[in-house]
């Protein structure tokens, strides 16, 4: 076979592989967002509605407008919608804030039994957050009980079980300050900065990309995270989106088409937060290595 021939063929494989690809991503989405607009509760099965079938009933019903004689829910998704979006920011600003504290103690500090922590938390990471549901359930129920405000079925109750899954972004912004020489440090101190002068005016700047990874990736998990939620809050007004979705899809009444709209809304927060977060991303990626 040629040369060009060859390069042709693998073009053309390539292009097929990314074609399978987003086709894989692409199409689910589709069938969501059109079972969304059609009428009556049916399940995602196609990517084509007749002129009959159109309807923005679902999405009335999510952006609590009127739509028929069936009264609207007394909690709109709305309100789990911003649930959610305030239990996945504060969770993810306080993430940033323990693993990056945390982890510039590992990177930069030697202390006693530092190597053993480290291992320990590697861990934990083998293990999923359900297999502590109980525990967390009993934790938030005694501390309820004089901290009514930080108990069971409650958002800061939830935000603190999130905050503990921190080891995973721990090592991830460790080895991220581990590529950062430490020389630039050793020249501020030389300069009269303290160690947190060091660590706020020089290694924070420099790591913003690892952090808007962090963050982006908090964010989704929390957004999405349903067995966690699901055991924490148990009244309607307390849900997040996650939670709220489950319950349109009970044993006896399966509301399809409420259920794609409300997982077309929860993909708006993470756009934006991708929007917001991708020029520090791209920045880091464009800048270059730093030198010596």
């Amino acid at each position: 076979m040629k040369p060009s021939h060859r390069l042709r063929l693998k073009k053309m494989l390539a292009h097929g592989f990314l074609l399978v690809a987003l086709a894989l991503v692409v199409l689910p989405f589709l069938m969501v967002l059109v079972t969304s607009l059609r009428k009556g509760n049916f399940p995602p099965n196609s990517l084509w509605l007749n002129p009959d079938q159109w309807s923005l009933e679902h999405w009335k019903y999510v952006l609590n407008i009127p739509y028929s004689e069936i009264v609207n829910p007394s909690t709109p998704p709305l309100h789990w919608l911003w649930n959610s979006v305030i239990v996945s920011a504060l969770s993810s600003a306080g993430i940033i804030l323990l693993s990056s504290t945390a982890a510039y103690a590992f990177a930069r500090m030697r202390f006693k039994f530092r190597g053993h922590i480290l291992q320990s938390l590697l861990i934990l990471q083998m293990f999923p957050a359900v297999l502590a549901l109980t525990a967390y359930y009993t934790i938030l129920d005694s501390v309820g009980r004089h901290v009514e405000w930080l108990g069971l079925n409650t958002l800061p109750g939830l935000i603190s079980i999130y905050l503990a899954g921190v080891s995973t972004n721990i090592w991830m912004i460790k080895g991220y300050f581990d590529t950062i020489p430490a020389s630039m440090e050793e020249s501020a101190r030389i300069d009269g900065a303290s160690p947190f002068q060091t660590f706020v005016r020089i290694l924070l700047p420099v790591s913003a990309p690892i952090f808007a990874v962090v963050f982006i990736l908090s964010f989704i998990y929390t957004m999405s995270e349903y067995p966690v939620a699901s055991a924490v809050l148990g009244t309607p007004k307390t849900w997040t989106l996650a939670v709220g979705a489950s319950s349109l899809l009970r044993e006896h009444e399966k509301l399809w088409g409420h259920f794609a709209a409300l997982a077309v809304l929860s993909g708006v927060p993470i756009t934006v937060m991708f929007l917001l977060c991708q020029r520090f991303v791209i920045g880091g990626l464009t800048s270059g290595g730093i030198k010596e």
